[in-house]
């Protein structure tokens, strides 16, 4: 299982979080050509090696022209940026609700509606890009798990543009809500609004490193120099291993449905997949009335729970849904590739304490290339399957 852990020893910021991604292997130029097609102006990016205390780091700096008009934006202004850009879907969804964790914390702040929030440093043109970047760093990442360390948020006061404010500052109190955190012997802000709102959204648990193997190590620079050590977030990007990696929390939403027509259900779970869940499927059942019904059950992500009810609430003639939390232990998976007399085909391995479990060769790929050779998708899937067995992986 592909596992990210986030070591925030130093507090966190979103700067800090995409200096490390982008040195743990995310695509920098690709993710300067995306956050171009927002359409903002007034800015130039640069990433570059620093060193911060002894420590080389990452620093991605967005660099704003002063003379260029920055207005303060609302949170329409921000979804209006957002969706114009050439996004992955998933990146726009993550990144506006980033935004809207900020907007909900500030309006509970000031005692305002989100709507009317005025997003002052947060809604800068830094933020903008710090937050859209983060999620598409994660996003060609792809991590199946993300555990971050408790937040060291700092002591003292900083000044922002209410004034001085008590460290952490008010709203990232409220985003840190649930998120392990605490004050050290640091005089000054560690962990920024727009950090805390990354770091608690894209987290599926909190704790010390787990068992992992480490592939590569990206470290980001934060802003501070501070005299007795870096201002640097760390991550660790690698597999997990062993049985402690095989416990995942999973969320389970269902609902009964018998007055839809059949022909929209297929349509329906590719929109549920499409929209973030982990899995979707039918199982035919009858009504209180004895009549014939559907139940649609999906598993999801905590973060994805969201965006896969909005789909499953829109896209079928449900009334409501039910929801409940469960625990399931997987295989640490990986992908392989095999070569067919026809063409190449991706295996799938799942391995239970270091031991191949189970290989199974994907259709879609077999399907397609029986379709390239003329052929049936059953001749390719075994042929893909015997080599597969005899360990004839192209990768290796």
């Amino acid at each position: 299982m592909k596992t990210l852990y986030i070591d925030c020893f130093c507090g966190a910021a979103g700067d800090m979080l995409l200096g490390a991604l982008i040195e743990a292997g995310a695509d920098y130029e690709a993710i300067s050509k995306a956050l171009n097609s927002l359409g903002v102006d007034g800015y130039t990016l640069s990433c570059e090696k620093v060193n911060k205390h002894g420590t080389m780091a990452t620093k991605f700096d967005v660099h704003v022209d002063d003379a260029h008009d920055h207005p303060h934006r609302h949170l329409r202004h921000i979804v209006e940026i957002i969706e114009a850009g050439d996004l992955p879907k998933e990146v726009k969804e993550a990144s506006l609700e980033t935004f809207r964790r900020i907007a909900e914390c500030e309006a509970e702040v000031h005692g305002t509606t989100i709507e009317r929030v005025h997003f002052h440093e947060v809604g800068a043109v830094d933020s903008i890009v710090d937050i859209v970047g983060v999620h598409l760093a994660l996003h060609q990442l792809q991590p199946e798990r993300i555990v971050s360390s408790a937040l060291h948020v700092g002591s003292g006061t900083v000044k922002c543009a209410h004034g001085v404010m008590p460290v952490p500052a008010p709203a990232t109190v409220l985003l840190l809500r649930g998120v392990p955190s605490y004050s050290g012997d640091v005089d000054g802000e560690l962990v920024t609004p727009t950090g805390a709102a990354l770091v608690a959204q894209v987290a599926d648990e909190f704790g010390p490193m787990p068992h992992m193997r480490i592939n590569t190590v990206g470290v980001g620079s934060g802003t501070k120099d501070l005299p007795d050590r870096p201002n640097v977030l760390r991550v660790m990007w690698g597999d997990a291993v062993g049985d402690f990696h095989t416990k995942e929390s999973i969320t389970v939403i269902e609902a009964n449905i018998d007055d839809m027509n059949p022909e929209l259900l297929p349509p329906l779970l590719e929109d549920l997949l499409e929209s973030g869940a982990r899995d979707a499927f039918i199982t035919p059942i009858l009504g209180k009335k004895g009549r014939p019904a559907h139940l649609i059950t999906v598993l999801a992500d905590d973060k994805k729970v969201s965006a896969v009810t909005d789909t499953l609430l829109r896209g079928s003639s449900t009334l409501g849904v039910r929801m409940r939390k469960e625990q399931r232990i997987c295989l640490e998976r990986d992908w392989k590739h095999v070569l067919t007399p026809w063409g190449d085909v991706r295996v799938k391995i799942g391995t239970y304490k270091g031991t191949t479990s189970t290989t199974s060769p994907e259709y879609e790929d077999c399907a397609r290339v029986a379709r390239e050779g003329g052929v049936t998708t059953r001749e390719v899937y075994e042929s893909a399957y015997a080599a597969a067995i005899k360990g004839e992986y192209k990768d290796a």
